[in-house]
């Protein structure tokens, strides 16, 4: 430590502008630097103990047609403050979030373009550091065009990261392990699954990216509250390991059109020397302003939800009703056409759907391919596709609607907008309005395709804010957002909790017709991924092998079954599809009853153990119940998960019921492998979980019975 200060007054020392301000942590774990050099660039530094995390960084933004924001600047003054509060979520992993960070505002200005002026603010958590750029309302700058944002992240070595290529229209490539010298994202363009890409070059990966230095530091990069802006990649100097950000451009190259007073996101680093601790944060929440949805407890509900989607992606039903091309929104007849006979979204298939849900306690069913426009929506960067409120003839609206009903049954409605945008902003409102004409709380949205309008990107700044204006709308309707295709989140669930879910990022669905996603794939994504929010993963496939449904098929899920079980724990979402067919799980009901038991909106997180890219076990305290449910899954190896159960009430039993791998069970060559076995436990219980190559365990923990105590035997 007396070394580290020592360097750190050298630097301070050094430093030939009055502008160097120090700042700490609350718990002094965390120390940040930030002083502007001789030439006027803003820089940071921020180091953890005695390891500096980031090195010299520089910081700012060019502009079009205006002199930069990277140089020529002068201190105008700072102030600290420091925060301490805690707040509730309307939903989410922890009932009582604590925000605690010490704040830098720095204001600066350029004496030679008339004083303009810029702000940054800086905050840190015992954690990481959040900053961003601000822009008070001025004479000398009123609007002004982003062409390039020039934040630096100087790292101290060829960390290893998990990354995927940087890519502003999808993010739907499997994760690769590498060294930061050994990044090469033109891989991206061998992936033949992902129809609407756009990779950068073999330097450029996406945020969040996950990073572990030799010393140990867990290292995460990513952004916080994105609004009004474009995403951010980095690119990658492999001579210096220096992070450049990269913002998704529009049309003619610029990158955001902004007008004072406004803002940037927050750039975010989370860093620790525990993995368990990244997956523990809360600072992206943090950083995003709180709710605008004034009462939205009172009719936001966190649900498990059943499906007509699986069945179209193995191939056993399909979106169309027939089989035609060129179809017209608005003038051609549907009802004259020929169906397929393979159409999934019949009235009678959703009976049985509504059934199921009903008969097993799911909350809603799901479903896809209801409305007219599906026989030629992909790939044809066509302006009118569909018109959101016209069911094919098979699919009675009205009928189904009271079925539900009277099932206790919520119908969550679909809008694939096949990337047309415009289209589909035209006709938001006569779409919502049929949805809540038709008892619809929930839809999920699909953005597959290249983006109308022409030239724009899925990650860009008008999308951005599309995707914004769809959530404010739908709140107007009480309505809840399940984005797919979209923007990765950024934490703005807590600021818009109707956005329930989002997907961002490769799913479930990947098993079912490609090569599928690997074992490690579910041990990488909530390091990367979920940092920004919850995912619509799609979890609970039961039949593995997709030659079930075809012999020919030699796609399959590259997972276990008690794995499938366990990403209802570590992959988390307040809205949790049991994603196989009804007949599937009817076949293993034992193991169907932890997807029936486990919750969706939770009272307390706790994370065991982790290692990107090997394994995940976590643990969750269901909101409002004495329950704790266990997941616990693993990459490619078979792992021993040792879980303390000293969360437990110490003045109590509990039955654990442990849904796991059986002893020969093997994502590969024997998935369907699993055990289930109830067991008394204590808070000095200590589980054992062994987990298969590629496998998992699921574990639900509650008070028992004295029965039980008789009946099951002590762990």
């Amino acid at each position: 430590m007396l070394r580290f200060i020592a360097v750190l007054l050298l630097f301070v020392l050094a430093q030939p502008d009055a502008s160097a301000q120090t700042i700490q942590s609350p718990n002094k774990v965390l120390t940040l630097t930030f002083a502007l050099t001789r030439d006027g660039t803003p820089t940071y530094r921020l180091w953890r103990g005695d390891k500096v995390v980031i090195a010299l960084s520089k910081m700012g933004l060019t502009l079009k047609d205006q002199p930069s924001l990277t140089e020529g600047f002068r201190f105008a003054g700072g102030e600290q403050i420091k925060r301490d509060e805690r707040w509730e979520p309307v939903w989410g992993e922890r009932s009582l979030i604590r925000n605690a960070h010490t704040e830098l505002r720095i204001r600066l200005e350029q004496p030679e373009q008339k004083g303009r002026m810029m702000h940054i603010v800086f905050r840190l958590f015992d954690d990481g550091l959040g900053f961003r750029y601000e822009f008070p309302e001025q004479d000398n700058l009123r609007y002004f065009t982003v062409s390039d944002e020039r934040t630096e992240f100087k790292l101290t070595g060829d960390h290893k990261a998990w990354w995927i290529p940087g890519d502003f229209d999808t993010n739907e490539y499997s994760y690769s392990e590498s060294k930061l010298s050994e990044v090469n994202a033109e891989i991206g363009k061998n992936v033949r699954e992902i129809y609407s890409k756009s990779v950068l070059g073999p330097n450029f990966v996406q945020t969040p990216l996950m990073m572990k230095s030799a010393e140990g530091l867990y290292i995460n990069v990513f952004e916080a509250a994105l609004v009004n802006y474009p995403a951010m990649a980095v690119e990658i100097d492999k001579a210096s390991f220096t992070l450049r950000s990269v913002l998704a451009p529009d049309a003619v190259g610029n990158k955001a059109y902004m007008q004072t007073p406004c803002r940037t996101p927050w750039r975010t680093i989370i860093v620790s020397d525990k993995a368990t601790e990244i997956l523990a944060s809360n600072i992206i929440l943090n950083l995003n302003e709180p709710s605008v949805i004034e009462g939205a407890s009172a009719w936001l509900k966190p649900m498990k939800y059943v499906g007509i989607w699986w069945e179209m992606h193995v191939g056993t039903a399909t979106w169309n009703y027939a089989d035609v091309n060129n179809v017209r929104l608005g003038e051609t007849d549907w009802s004259s056409l020929k169906p397929n006979r393979k159409h999934g979204a019949t009235t009678a298939r959703t009976r049985t759907y509504i059934d199921f849900a009903a008969k097993h306690g799911f909350d809603g069913v799901l479903v896809e391919g209801w409305n007219v426009g599906w026989e030629d929506w992909f790939g044809n960067w066509k302006e009118e596709v569909f018109d959101f409120v016209t069911p094919y003839p098979d699919f009675n609206v009205v009928e189904l609607q009271e079925y539900a009903a009277d099932k206790g049954v919520k119908l969550i409605m679909h809008h694939e907008t096949s990337a047309s945008v415009t289209n589909y902003e035209r006709r938001l409102d006569t779409a919502f309005q049929f949805m809540k004409q038709y008892g619809y709380d929930a839809v999920k949205t699909g953005y597959v395709g290249r983006i109308i309008p022409r030239g724009e990107q899925h990650d860009g700044q008008w999308m951005v804010n599309h995707y914004i204006r769809v959530l404010e709308k739908a709140a107007r309707y009480r309505i809840m957002v399940n984005s797919h295709e979209s923007v990765r989140p950024t934490g703005l669930h807590r600021t818009y909790p109707n956005w329930i879910a989002a997907e961002a990022a490769r799913g479930n669905e990947f098993n079912a017709w490609s090569i599928g996603n690997p074992p490690a794939h579910e041990t990488i994504l909530p390091f990367t991924r979920l940092m920004g929010g919850p995912m619509d993963y799609t979890p609970g496939i039961f039949q593995i092998k997709m030659n079930a449904y075809d012999p020919k098929k030699k796609e399959q899920v590259h997972t276990t079954l008690a794995k499938q079980l366990a990403l209802y724990v570590t992959m988390y979402s307040p809205l949790q599809m049991a994603a196989d067919l009804p007949e599937n799980y009817e076949k293993h009901f034992d193991a169907f009853q932890f997807i029936k038991d486990v919750a969706v909106d939770w009272e307390e997180k706790k994370v065991i153990e982790a290692e990107p890219g090997d394994y995940v076990t976590i643990a969750r305290k269901a909101k409002g119940k004495d329950a704790w449910f266990i997941g616990a899954i693993t990459d490619e190896n078979p792992h021993r998960a040792s879980v303390p159960l000293n969360f437990l009430d110490a003045s109590k039993k509990y039955v654990a019921t442990i849904y796991g791998d059986a002893k020969d069970a093997h994502w590969e060559m024997n998935p369907m492998a699993y055990t289930v076995a109830p067991w008394v436990v204590t808070s000095a219980t200590i589980l054992d979980l062994a987990l298969a190559p590629g496998g998992g365990a699921a574990v639900h923990i509650r008070p028992a019975t004295e029965r039980e105590l008789f009946m099951y035997g002590k762990y």
